[in-house]
């Protein structure tokens, strides 16, 4: 297993519509192409303007082809023009679970 581990930081004052276009507009389609999300999150303190998300993947071959049929998908196209120049800077690693923590 894998997570992907996806920070993108906002320009000011477009973080409650982006978080708002994502759940209705863009998770729908992730969730139709089997992405798993873990959590989203919204900063409160430190860096502002940013939101976190958490994909499990089983190996980069699943992520890979799970975003390549989401990329695919109209729906994904609409989502992404209707956020186009909202996001300032995106980050994104893909982590491997200890041995011991949970949910492996």
């Amino acid at each position: 297993m894998i997570v992907d581990v996806r920070t993108y930081t906002l320009l000011p004052r477009k973080l409650p519509r982006y978080v708002e276009l994502f759940e209705q507009h863009a998770l729908p389609v992730m969730k139709r192409h089997g992405l798993e999300l873990l959590g989203y999150y919204v900063s409160q303190i430190g860096p502002l303007n940013q939101v976190v998300h958490i994909w499990r993947y089983e190996s980069l071959a699943d992520m890979e082809s799970k975003r390549s049929r989401r990329d695919a998908d109209p729906a994904w196209g609409e989502f992404l023009g209707m956020t186009e120049g909202m996001v300032l800077m995106q980050d994104d690693k893909v982590m491997r679970p200890t041995a011991f923590s949970p949910g492996v």
